[in-house]
């Protein structure tokens, strides 16, 4: 949904929940900011009928109980209210921390599959008087991209506290596992999601790679049998379970192409077929993503696990070219 149509609904909402009156939809179309019709419009009074009949309905599917009447026997159309009784929540207060939390969530939009909850919630918090504010230096960050298949059915096993249970494909590996979790959150670091809980296979908290599960995400009946540490620090334990140490790598190149390899090498020397570049790396998708990306002007000559790294991308490329059939 457009921000212009959030920002009417929300007004419409302030509106009805301002007087006790039923208010009519020509009170509502001169009052509310947004029903304006272009005067080029054929017919501005149908125009606004279907505006006016889609946010009606937006707000009933959003739960605001939208009330029709009319205020004497006079009348001779009806109008709208919303009841604060029906409607109004307990206070809500928002600690400034977690008001910038709301506001970070907000940044999925973009991209999530989430938009359709994010924005259902938002609206709700805001017709409420709750202000969501954004992080400091907001402008800065990037957009948190949100399109990882697995992520809703995650988010929500979490929210839910049920056990799960998919395939997950390790580096390297040519077949996936099968894992069971009870899972206790999800996070983004360097641009990728994780889930973070107890893997009751190997009896202990784990990570996974969201963009390494492999079909679809299986919700098992019960709840979590296990709770989440009260010290567990998720980011440290995707950072520990990440990290690599310091390692060297060998790619012989084409003279003069992949510029992106040029760049990180330490060392390069001339050979009869190329260029052999020294890259220390500690990230080996990372590194494989750029050497795959190089095509055939790059080939990876050891360590041997970057090298299958690279092979599976480039099978992977191939068994599913963009734009082709899945």
């Amino acid at each position: 949904m457009a921000a212009r149509r959030q920002q009417r609904l929300v007004n419409l909402v302030l509106l009805l929940l301002s007087t006790r009156q039923f208010i009519t939809a020509e009170r509502i179309r001169d009052t509310v900011e947004g029903y304006e019709v272009s005067e080029d419009a054929a017919n501005p009074d149908e125009a606004f009928k279907r505006s006016f009949e889609r946010d009606k309905a937006e707000l009933r599917e959003l739960g605001i109980p939208l009330e029709t009447g009319r205020n004497s026997a006079f009348d001779t159309e009806d109008g709208y209210r919303i009841a604060r009784k029906d409607f109004e929540l307990p206070p809500i207060e928002f600690t400034a921390d977690e008001a910038a939390a709301v506001g970070l969530a907000a940044r999925l939009w973009s991209s999530a599959t989430l938009a359709s909850e994010a924005r259902t919630a938002l609206i709700k918090l805001r017709a409420a008087g709750i202000e969501i504010e954004e992080p400091p230096g907001a402008d800065a960050l990037p957009l948190l991209a949100g399109n990882e298949p697995a992520l809703p059915q995650l988010v929500a096993a979490v929210s839910e506290q049920r056990p799960v249970q998919f395939d997950h494909r390790k580096p390297w590996a040519d077949g996936a596992d099968k894992r069971t979790v009870e899972p206790w959150g999800v996070l983004s670091w360097r641009g990728r999601w994780y889930l973070v809980g107890y893997d009751g296979d190997r009896r202990a908290a784990r990570t996974f790679r969201l963009d390494r599960i492999v079909g679809e995400i299986r919700l098992l009946p019960g709840s979590n049998s296990t709770q989440r540490p009260a010290d567990l620090n998720m980011l440290d334990l995707v950072r520990g379970a990440n990290e690599q140490s310091g390692q060297a790598a060998r790619v012989r190149v084409t003279p003069g192409r992949a510029g992106q390899l040029h760049r990180l090498a330490t060392n390069s020397q001339r050979d009869g077929e190329g260029e052999i570049l020294t890259i220390e790396f500690r990230d080996s998708d990372r590194l494989a993503g750029l050497v795959a990306a190089a095509g055939k002007d790059a080939v990876v000559l050891d360590p041997p696990e970057l090298r299958r790294a690279v092979i599976a991308l480039l099978t992977a490329v191939a068994r599913n070219p963009v734009g082709g059939e899945r």
